[in-house]
Protein backbone atom coordinates (compact mmCIF):
# COMPACT_ATOMS: atom_id res chain seq x y z
CA UNK A 1 0.00 0.00 0.00
CA UNK A 2 1.11 3.85 -0.27
CA UNK A 3 1.06 5.54 3.26
CA UNK A 4 1.88 8.52 5.15
CA UNK A 5 2.99 7.41 8.10
CA UNK A 6 2.49 10.00 11.05
CA UNK A 7 4.44 9.68 14.53
CA UNK A 8 6.92 11.50 16.64
CA UNK A 9 8.39 9.57 19.83
CA UNK A 10 10.55 6.47 20.48
CA UNK A 11 6.86 4.34 20.34
CA UNK A 12 5.98 5.27 16.94
CA UNK A 13 9.32 3.98 15.53
CA UNK A 14 8.67 -0.14 15.70
CA UNK A 15 5.46 0.37 13.85
CA UNK A 16 6.97 2.85 11.08
CA UNK A 17 9.79 -0.06 10.84
CA UNK A 18 7.55 -2.89 10.31
CA UNK A 19 5.28 -1.01 7.65
CA UNK A 20 8.91 -0.99 5.85
CA UNK A 21 9.71 -4.32 6.20
CA UNK A 22 6.29 -5.38 4.75
CA UNK A 23 7.32 -3.71 1.62
CA UNK A 24 4.83 -0.70 2.14
CA UNK A 25 5.57 2.38 0.23
CA UNK A 26 6.07 5.13 2.80
CA UNK A 27 5.56 8.11 0.83
CA UNK A 28 5.79 10.91 3.45
CA UNK A 29 6.54 11.20 7.24
CA UNK A 30 4.53 13.42 8.73
CA UNK A 31 6.77 14.31 12.74
CA UNK A 32 7.02 17.09 15.02
CA UNK A 33 9.82 19.52 14.34
CA UNK A 34 12.94 19.70 15.86
CA UNK A 35 13.12 21.04 19.46
CA UNK A 36 15.80 22.44 21.92
CA UNK A 37 17.07 19.56 24.32
CA UNK A 38 19.26 18.29 26.70
CA UNK A 39 21.85 21.19 28.48
CA UNK A 40 22.83 22.61 25.04
CA UNK A 41 19.60 22.99 24.16
CA UNK A 42 20.49 22.23 20.67
CA UNK A 43 17.55 21.45 18.10
CA UNK A 44 17.28 17.62 18.11
CA UNK A 45 15.16 15.76 15.54
CA UNK A 46 12.51 13.27 16.78
CA UNK A 47 13.08 9.62 17.01
CA UNK A 48 10.93 9.16 14.00
CA UNK A 49 12.25 11.78 11.58
CA UNK A 50 16.01 9.69 12.56
CA UNK A 51 14.54 6.92 10.97
CA UNK A 52 12.55 8.13 8.24
CA UNK A 53 15.66 9.80 6.74
CA UNK A 54 18.14 6.32 7.33
CA UNK A 55 15.05 5.25 4.77
CA UNK A 56 15.77 8.16 2.19
CA UNK A 57 11.74 8.62 3.17
CA UNK A 58 10.39 12.54 2.84
CA UNK A 59 10.21 13.96 5.73
CA UNK A 60 7.33 17.03 6.95
CA UNK A 61 7.46 18.74 10.31
CA UNK A 62 4.57 21.35 9.87
CA UNK A 63 3.72 23.16 13.30
CA UNK A 64 0.34 23.13 12.38
CA UNK A 65 -2.39 20.78 10.27
CA UNK A 66 -4.36 23.63 10.32
CA UNK A 67 -3.90 25.75 7.16
CA UNK A 68 -5.54 25.12 3.58
CA UNK A 69 -1.42 24.54 2.41
CA UNK A 70 -0.69 22.12 4.41
CA UNK A 71 -3.76 19.96 3.95
CA UNK A 72 -3.50 20.17 -0.26
CA UNK A 73 0.05 19.19 0.25
CA UNK A 74 -1.12 15.87 2.62
CA UNK A 75 -3.96 15.54 0.07
CA UNK A 76 -1.82 15.68 -3.39
CA UNK A 77 0.21 12.72 -1.12
CA UNK A 78 -2.50 10.58 -2.69
CA UNK A 79 -2.10 8.27 -0.21
CA UNK A 80 -3.99 5.06 0.33
CA UNK A 81 -3.91 5.10 4.26
CA UNK A 82 -2.19 7.53 6.65
CA UNK A 83 -1.20 4.94 9.67
CA UNK A 84 -0.82 7.34 13.03
CA UNK A 85 0.82 6.78 16.44
CA UNK A 86 1.38 9.08 18.80
CA UNK A 87 1.91 11.98 16.26
CA UNK A 88 0.91 14.91 18.51
CA UNK A 89 -1.34 17.15 16.01
CA UNK A 90 -4.64 17.28 16.06
CA UNK A 91 -5.94 16.21 12.75
CA UNK A 92 -8.48 17.97 11.38
CA UNK A 93 -11.35 17.27 9.42
CA UNK A 94 -9.92 18.03 5.69
CA UNK A 95 -6.70 16.05 6.70
CA UNK A 96 -8.97 13.14 7.38
CA UNK A 97 -11.31 13.19 4.81
CA UNK A 98 -8.14 13.10 2.87
CA UNK A 99 -7.62 8.96 2.95
CA UNK A 100 -8.34 6.88 5.38
CA UNK A 101 -6.49 7.79 8.79
CA UNK A 102 -5.77 4.77 11.12
CA UNK A 103 -4.71 5.31 15.28
CA UNK A 104 -2.29 2.91 16.84
CA UNK A 105 -3.42 3.66 20.52
CA UNK A 106 -1.83 2.42 23.83
CA UNK A 107 -5.20 0.94 25.51
CA UNK A 108 -7.89 -0.97 25.39
CA UNK A 109 -10.13 2.00 24.36
CA UNK A 110 -12.63 3.17 25.84
CA UNK A 111 -10.60 2.95 28.71
CA UNK A 112 -7.60 5.72 28.74
CA UNK A 113 -8.41 7.87 25.48
CA UNK A 114 -5.70 11.09 25.40
CA UNK A 115 -2.23 11.57 25.59
CA UNK A 116 -0.88 9.14 28.46
CA UNK A 117 -2.65 6.17 28.91
CA UNK A 118 0.24 3.78 29.71
CA UNK A 119 0.77 6.08 32.66
CA UNK A 120 -2.45 6.47 33.77
CA UNK A 121 -3.09 2.50 33.48
CA UNK A 122 -0.30 2.13 36.11
CA UNK A 123 -1.63 4.78 38.36
CA UNK A 124 -5.03 3.76 38.40
CA UNK A 125 -4.04 0.06 39.22
CA UNK A 126 -5.22 -1.53 36.37
CA UNK A 127 -3.95 -5.24 35.92
CA UNK A 128 -4.16 -5.31 32.32
CA UNK A 129 -3.48 -2.80 29.13
CA UNK A 130 -2.99 -3.08 25.35
CA UNK A 131 -3.21 -2.08 22.42
CA UNK A 132 -6.35 -0.57 19.96
CA UNK A 133 -6.21 -0.33 16.14
CA UNK A 134 -8.90 2.52 15.59
CA UNK A 135 -10.43 4.30 12.68
CA UNK A 136 -10.01 7.75 13.02
CA UNK A 137 -12.60 10.88 13.42
CA UNK A 138 -12.82 13.99 14.79
CA UNK A 139 -12.83 13.54 18.71
CA UNK A 140 -10.53 12.38 20.94
CA UNK A 141 -9.78 9.00 20.35
CA UNK A 142 -13.69 8.25 19.80
CA UNK A 143 -13.10 6.38 16.55
CA UNK A 144 -14.55 2.72 15.97
CA UNK A 145 -12.09 -0.33 16.78
CA UNK A 146 -10.60 -2.21 14.28
CA UNK A 147 -8.87 -4.80 15.92
CA UNK A 148 -6.91 -4.72 19.15
CA UNK A 149 -5.03 -7.11 22.04
CA UNK A 150 -4.33 -7.02 25.39
CA UNK A 151 -1.16 -7.43 27.97
CA UNK A 152 -0.86 -8.12 31.43
CA UNK A 153 0.45 -5.31 33.71
CA UNK A 154 2.36 -7.01 36.56
CA UNK A 155 2.91 -5.37 40.05
CA UNK A 156 7.16 -5.24 39.17
CA UNK A 157 6.50 -3.57 35.67
CA UNK A 158 7.21 0.21 35.21
CA UNK A 159 5.78 2.71 32.40
CA UNK A 160 9.01 2.04 30.31
CA UNK A 161 8.47 -1.78 30.71
CA UNK A 162 5.37 -1.06 29.84
CA UNK A 163 5.97 1.16 27.06
CA UNK A 164 8.48 -0.95 24.72
CA UNK A 165 6.09 -4.60 25.17
CA UNK A 166 3.04 -2.14 23.54
CA UNK A 167 5.21 -0.34 21.00
CA UNK A 168 6.26 -4.22 19.48
CA UNK A 169 2.24 -4.82 19.88
CA UNK A 170 1.43 -1.89 18.11
CA UNK A 171 3.52 -2.84 15.20
CA UNK A 172 2.25 -6.28 15.10
CA UNK A 173 -1.13 -5.24 15.23
CA UNK A 174 -0.54 -2.79 12.72
CA UNK A 175 0.69 -5.45 9.62
CA UNK A 176 -2.09 -7.67 10.82
CA UNK A 177 -4.35 -5.29 10.17
CA UNK A 178 -3.78 -4.13 6.51
CA UNK A 179 -3.16 -7.73 5.75
CA UNK A 180 -6.67 -8.54 7.10
CA UNK A 181 -8.53 -5.12 7.10
CA UNK A 182 -11.11 -6.21 3.92
CA UNK A 183 -12.09 -8.77 6.77
CA UNK A 184 -12.47 -6.47 9.34
CA UNK A 185 -15.69 -4.92 10.74
CA UNK A 186 -15.69 -1.94 12.68
CA UNK A 187 -17.03 -2.02 16.02
CA UNK A 188 -18.13 0.94 18.25
CA UNK A 189 -16.78 1.87 21.59
CA UNK A 190 -19.04 0.63 24.29
CA UNK A 191 -19.14 1.63 27.68
CA UNK A 192 -17.24 4.70 30.09
CA UNK A 193 -14.41 6.38 28.44
CA UNK A 194 -11.77 7.52 30.87
CA UNK A 195 -9.27 9.65 29.64
CA UNK A 196 -5.75 9.97 30.41
CA UNK A 197 -4.56 13.63 30.96
CA UNK A 198 -0.92 14.34 29.90
CA UNK A 199 1.33 14.23 32.74
CA UNK A 200 2.89 16.73 34.23
CA UNK A 201 6.28 17.01 36.64
CA UNK A 202 4.21 17.96 39.30
CA UNK A 203 1.98 15.15 39.21
CA UNK A 204 5.17 12.88 40.02
CA UNK A 205 5.51 14.48 43.60
CA UNK A 206 5.44 11.20 45.74
CA UNK A 207 2.90 11.75 48.55
CA UNK A 208 4.36 10.09 51.92
CA UNK A 209 1.08 10.25 53.28
CA UNK A 210 -0.05 7.66 51.04
CA UNK A 211 0.13 3.47 51.19
CA UNK A 212 2.41 1.34 49.80
CA UNK A 213 0.57 0.33 46.65
CA UNK A 214 -0.29 3.95 45.76
CA UNK A 215 3.63 4.98 46.50
CA UNK A 216 4.85 2.19 44.51
CA UNK A 217 2.05 2.76 41.37
CA UNK A 218 3.41 6.62 40.99
CA UNK A 219 7.24 5.31 41.08
CA UNK A 220 6.65 2.49 38.45
CA UNK A 221 4.03 4.91 36.37
CA UNK A 222 6.76 7.96 36.40
CA UNK A 223 9.85 5.74 35.70
CA UNK A 224 11.83 6.46 33.16
CA UNK A 225 9.87 9.47 33.14
CA UNK A 226 9.79 12.41 34.55
CA UNK A 227 10.75 10.43 37.64
CA UNK A 228 8.83 10.40 40.78
CA UNK A 229 10.57 12.23 43.78
CA UNK A 230 10.56 13.26 47.09
CA UNK A 231 11.98 17.02 48.40
CA UNK A 232 14.84 16.88 51.01
CA UNK A 233 16.31 20.70 52.06
CA UNK A 234 14.88 21.89 48.92
CA UNK A 235 16.62 19.21 46.51
CA UNK A 236 14.69 16.59 44.28
CA UNK A 237 15.55 13.12 44.89
CA UNK A 238 14.25 10.95 41.98
CA UNK A 239 12.99 7.76 43.13
CA UNK A 240 13.15 5.14 40.05
CA UNK A 241 12.64 1.92 41.94
CA UNK A 242 11.87 1.11 45.69
CA UNK A 243 11.09 -2.06 47.94
CA UNK A 244 8.70 -1.80 50.70
CA UNK A 245 8.44 -2.90 54.06
CA UNK A 246 4.47 -2.93 55.14
CA UNK A 247 3.67 -2.87 59.12
CA UNK A 248 2.73 -0.77 61.29
CA UNK A 249 5.07 2.22 62.72
CA UNK A 250 4.52 4.93 64.66
CA UNK A 251 7.37 7.06 62.97
CA UNK A 252 5.84 10.29 61.13
CA UNK A 253 4.92 10.40 57.23
CA UNK A 254 8.34 11.37 55.49
CA UNK A 255 10.60 10.14 58.14
CA UNK A 256 13.85 8.68 57.58
CA UNK A 257 14.19 5.62 59.75
CA UNK A 258 17.30 4.08 59.13
CA UNK A 259 20.58 4.31 57.39
CA UNK A 260 19.62 3.04 54.13
CA UNK A 261 17.47 6.36 53.31
CA UNK A 262 13.81 4.04 54.73
CA UNK A 263 11.53 6.30 54.66
CA UNK A 264 8.20 6.14 56.54
CA UNK A 265 4.62 6.08 54.43
CA UNK A 266 1.39 5.63 55.64
CA UNK A 267 1.56 1.68 56.35
CA UNK A 268 5.22 0.79 56.38
CA UNK A 269 8.71 1.81 55.48
CA UNK A 270 9.95 2.56 51.47
CA UNK A 271 13.07 1.98 50.30
CA UNK A 272 14.70 3.59 47.39
CA UNK A 273 16.90 1.18 45.30
CA UNK A 274 17.47 3.64 42.27
CA UNK A 275 17.59 6.97 43.11
CA UNK A 276 18.80 10.57 41.27
CA UNK A 277 19.97 13.26 43.41
CA UNK A 278 18.77 16.69 41.28
CA UNK A 279 21.56 17.69 38.85
CA UNK A 280 22.99 14.00 38.97
CA UNK A 281 23.18 10.67 37.49
CA UNK A 282 20.72 8.10 38.23
CA UNK A 283 22.24 5.55 40.65
CA UNK A 284 21.94 2.90 43.14
CA UNK A 285 21.02 3.98 46.67
CA UNK A 286 24.04 2.49 47.72
CA UNK A 287 26.56 4.72 45.87
CA UNK A 288 24.20 7.78 46.66
CA UNK A 289 24.46 7.10 50.53
CA UNK A 290 28.17 6.67 50.42
CA UNK A 291 28.81 10.63 49.69
CA UNK A 292 25.47 11.81 50.49
CA UNK A 293 24.37 11.25 53.96
CA UNK A 294 20.23 11.85 54.89
CA UNK A 295 20.51 10.96 58.76
CA UNK A 296 17.02 9.19 60.50
CA UNK A 297 14.93 11.57 62.12
CA UNK A 298 15.11 13.80 58.98
CA UNK A 299 12.47 14.25 57.11
CA UNK A 300 11.41 14.54 53.19
CA UNK A 301 8.10 16.02 51.30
Amino acid sequence: MKLIFMGTPEFSVPALEALINDGHEILAVYTQPPRPAGRGQKERKSPIHIVAEKYSIEVRTPKSLKNEEEQNLFSKTNADMSVVVAYGLILPKPILDACTCINIHASLLPRWRGAAPIQRAILAGDKESGVTIMQMDEGLDTGDMLIWDKMDITDDMNAGELHDKLSLLGAELISKYIIEKDKVTPVKQVGDATYANKISKEDAKLNCQDNASNVSAMIRAFSPYPGAYFVYKNEKFKVFDASFLCKEHSYKCGEVVDDKLGIAILDGIMHPKLIQRQGKKIMQIEDLLRGYKILPGEVVS
